[in-house]
């Protein structure tokens, strides 16, 4: 009975010590997407995010696609785990009518293909919803006037995508003035017929970015040759980089900061032009080691923050203020936030919304 008591344990000893071998992991964001309707001729960008899922790096190796008219362009490196980065897929849009093409990705995660797919139909004529297109520089109506990108880490190239209706009875060529040096943009098609939509796609190189937190700049969209940047052309561009907590201890892991926050949004309600209104939110860390605010920044000039203390012990907490300023809400195209990036591994950004309108 004792030997077969010692075998038993021999034999699980042996099944709870085999090895949990590295794998990468692929998870696609909407694999399947519909475009709807698209001009003949129109080259149409279809972008997929890639997530390595799994525990070892993920690499593409091959991105197949289904006919000549369509090509994709993916990055080399290979994807740490929980990174990602996009496939751009670019149709030529050369046949008129209903379409359903496909691309079979290659990695080392499988060995058979997994297949991202799109569809829609061509036109010579393109019919959209102006109620799509509520912002209005001059003749042109735009679906919004603010460019985004959040939760960026180095090495991505997210893309951005603002619409375009030519209202004006000519041919519009649109053109992105004032660029920084870490965004590009590429205008399909190149020249918009008078009621038709055209896209401006802009992507972000993170490796250019000066800083970790939030980045912000002002591009301007021309409404004819020779024109000059002025408030009405103008499109805020806002970057959020956050840091890298793939180094850090295993001390560090276990005994992380956790920022706890009293509420993430604040109403202000109406305001005058002339007025001011104050806010407060309470920030307390509930972790076990300091927690650092590492970066305190806010979107636009119509809000101001207050913070006494950058570190906050275990257990403690600080007062943030948070203050509107009405005659500068009239300037701003932008939703007011309040960005904080912090050392809480779990919650390296915290964004605040603030609500508030103008009182005309």
């Amino acid at each position: 009975m004792r030997e077969k008591h010692i075998i038993y344990l021999l034999i699980l000893s042996a099944v709870l010590t085999i090895p949990t071998f590295a794998q990468p992991a692929v998870k696609v964001d909407s694999p399947d997407q519909v475009l709807g309707v698209i001009l003949w001729k129109t080259p149409t960008v279809v972008s997929y995010r890639i997530t390595n899922t799994g525990n070892k790096p993920l690499v593409i190796n091959k991105v197949k696609a289904s006919c000549a008219c369509t090509v994709a362009e993916w990055s080399k490196n290979s994807i740490d785990p929980k990174k990602f980065t996009d496939i751009r897929v670019t149709y030529d849009a050369k046949m008129l009518g209903h379409f359903d093409k496909s691309v079979a990705l290659y990695t080392n995660a499988d060995e058979d293909p997994l297949y991202l797919s799109f569809r829609g139909q061509v036109s010579t004529e393109l019919i959209e919803d102006t109620s799509n297109f509520e912002n209005q520089i001059g003749f042109l109506r735009l679906d919004h006037t603010s460019i985004e990108f959040d939760d960026v880490n180095k090495g991505d190239k997210p893309t951005v995508k603002i619409k375009v209706m030519n209202g004006s009875d000519d041919t519009y060529t649109p053109v992105l003035m004032h660029l920084p040096p870490y965004l590009s943009a590429v205008v399909v098609p190149e020249r918009i017929d008078k009621n038709h939509v055209g896209e401006i796609l802009v992507t972000l190189n993170s490796d250019e970015l000066p800083k970790l937190g939030l980045t912000t700049a002002n591009v301007y969209l021309s409404r004819f040759s020779g024109d000059v940047v002025s408030e009405e052309n103008e499109i805020p561009v806002s970057v959020v980089n956050l840091p890298d907590f793939s180094h850090i201890s295993m001390e560090e892991q276990q005994n992380p900061p956790v920022i706890s926050l009293s509420k993430k949004e604040l109403d202000f309600g109406t305001i005058h032009v002339d007025e001011t209104k104050k806010g407060e939110v309470i920030i307390t860390n509930t972790g076990k080691s300091k927690l650092e605010i590492q970066y305190l920044q806010v979107f636009n000039s119509a809000l101001g923050v207050q913070l006494k203390k950058r570190v906050i012990a275990p257990g403690k907490r600080q007062k943030l203020k948070i203050t509107v300023y009405g005659n500068h809400l009239r300037r701003i195209k932008n939703v007011p936030r309040v960005l904080m990036i912090t050392n809480d591994p779990k919650q390296p950004k915290i964004v605040i919304k603030v609500k508030v309108s103008l009182n005309k």
